[in-house]
């Protein structure tokens, strides 16, 4: 077979036609690209010192697949070149995979995931820091108690250092409640949705638990930092919500946990922006921030919210200003948690846009710490069925119609209809004009609806197709997904890891 050869320069107008980032390329672009990375991962030093502090991201349900589209996705946003765009913690040093699957599932939950990430046991679907030997839903608190399982905030707390976690989902949602509490079932986030067998058996609930968990009575002094949603998950049922007047709490039990954390650990709590953004890091011990009754808005939706919502960025930067008070050093939890409910709605603008917010929340975090003394890592729990096909040419919108090189007009389907770059495997399905989560209130349905040649697939509100109609949404999916690291002992990030090989690296990190 004869060899074609073409001069770079040659190479370059021709790949001008294909794409309008193409330009500034030729062939000795990716030699020098190359060559360039070459030399930076020459000069990589492993540091072997232990950490005074250690930060870890999780991106909810942000799979490899996530992770390349919020990246183009982010770099269209800016009118830059999307596919060689970075995300901030593309940029860290080290990568590995991490194996997902659960002690009883091949696709997971948030629940064992998390628990493997922070105490290093892989424990069963929706169950939180228990071991596996505990069924779900066991309702006696003796049997949790006896197969609970440390976790590194705890552990942190015995050690005198600071902690934190930081969520845009529920304090009291499965990621952030695995930090510090143990419990049978993820579900049970407020006293009014433990079944009349776990009251009997003395379990808590998962809300109550990060009151009573700690300080008197528990380990360490509390958490110095709480940020997030779920406020109605900590007052009572006699109380309104002050953002929602006509929503009232969830406890049964009388307690208003919001003011028995500022009564038992001292500090302050707030519950919207000008609150939020009126607390002096430096004068602060401790800080209880709960923004929504449930979740907090999509990245998206924020700006319209009507008390006000501080950003992930935000929320990640007045933390780490609150825990370095700690001369001793600190652990931070910052989850995305709602770049998982996008994906579970089937609503990819709204999870690549949770997920830019997350990569921000990072590049604010790595502005801030000094990664000579502060361990970061960032993950996921587990990833999603999102999926990136077709043969769309360089640039084009990654959440637009399939457009191949050389062309200006979508590729055609068999059946005559264009289709979209990104879809799901499985969930509601493809409607317009739903805001997030709304399309739970629609009727499953699967494959080709509409003839997409007319409608707008980059709007923000947009629900890609999928494959396999589910009325309760998208499900999770159970391949790995990265680990990214830098700082004291992040050089043992490398390989293909059992998730619950994080913990072991914060621990070793931190010299526990």
């Amino acid at each position: 077979m004869k060899q074609l050869t073409l001069k770079a320069t040659t190479l370059a107008v021709i790949m001008t036609f294909a794409t309008p980032f193409a330009f500034a390329e030729d062939a000795n672009t990716w030699l020098n690209d190359g060559a360039a990375s070459l030399a930076a991962a020459k000069k990589l030093v492993p540091n072997v010192k232990r950490a005074k502090n250690v930060i870890l991201f999780v991106g909810d349900g942000m799979g490899i697949s996530t992770v390349t589209a919020a990246r183009i996705f982010e770099g269209q946003q800016k009118g830059l070149d999307g596919e060689r765009n970075k995300l901030a913690f593309e940029k860290l040093p080290y990568v590995a995979l991490s194996k997902t699957y659960s002690a009883n599932q091949q696709t997971s939950d948030s629940a064992p995931t998390m628990t493997a990430i922070v105490s290093g046991v892989k424990t069963n679907d929706g169950e939180l820091s228990i071991n596996q030997s505990v069924v779900r839903s066991e309702p006696s608190n003796a049997v949790i108690q006896a197969n609970k399982v440390a976790t590194i905030l705890e552990q942190a707390e015995i050690s005198g250092r600071a902690t934190g976690i930081v969520s845009t989902a529920r304090l009291t949602h499965a990621t952030p409640a695995a930090t510090y509490a143990h419990t049978s079932n993820r579900d049970w986030e407020a006293n009014a949705n433990l079944p009349a067998a776990a009251v009997n058996g003395g379990v808590k609930d998962i809300a109550a638990q990060m009151i009573d968990n700690f300080g008197a009575g528990g380990i360490g002094d509390g958490l110095e930092v709480a940020l997030g949603g779920g406020r109605t998950y900590y007052l009572p049922n006699t109380a309104f919500d002050p953002e929602y007047t006509t929503t009232k709490g969830r406890r049964t039990d009388g307690r208003n946990l919001t003011t028995e954390f500022t009564s038992k650990f001292g500090g302050e709590y707030v519950w919207n922006k000008a609150q939020f953004d009126a607390i002096n890091p430096a004068s602060t011990t401790k800080l209880l921030g709960l923004f929504e009754p449930s979740h907090m808005q999509y990245d998206f939706d924020r700006p319209a919210d009507t008390a006000g919502e501080p950003s992930l960025a935000e929320m990640t930067d007045k933390a780490i200003d609150v825990l370095k008070n700690n001369p001793k050093g600190y652990f931070l939890m910052v989850e995305g948690g709602r770049i998982d409910h996008a994906s579970h709605a089937g609503n990819a603008y709204r999870t690549l846009s949770d997920a830019v917010a997350f990569s921000d929340a990072v590049k604010k975090a790595l502005e801030k710490v000094d990664l000579n003394d502060t361990l970061v890592i960032v993950t996921a729990d587990h990833s999603h069925t999102l999926t990136i096909a077709g043969y769309p040419k360089r640039g084009n919108p990654i959440l637009g119609k399939v457009v191949s090189p050389g062309k200006t007009t979508p590729d055609l389907a068999t059946d005559g209809k264009p289709y979209t770059t990104i879809g799901f495997a499985n969930g509601v399905g493809y409607y317009q004009d739903q805001a997030g989560d709304a399309v739970y209130n629609q009727t499953a349905r699967a494959g080709r609806i509409e003839d997409m040649t007319a409608v707008n697939t980059e709007d923000p509100n947009f629900h890609q197709e999928v494959t396999v109609p589910l009325q309760g949404g998208e499900t999770h999916a159970g391949e790995d997904v990265a680990i990214f690291a830098g700082g004291p002992k992040a050089y043992l990030m490398q390989g293909v890891q059992e998730q619950s090989y994080i913990y072991q690296v914060m621990k070793d990190a931190f010299g526990f």
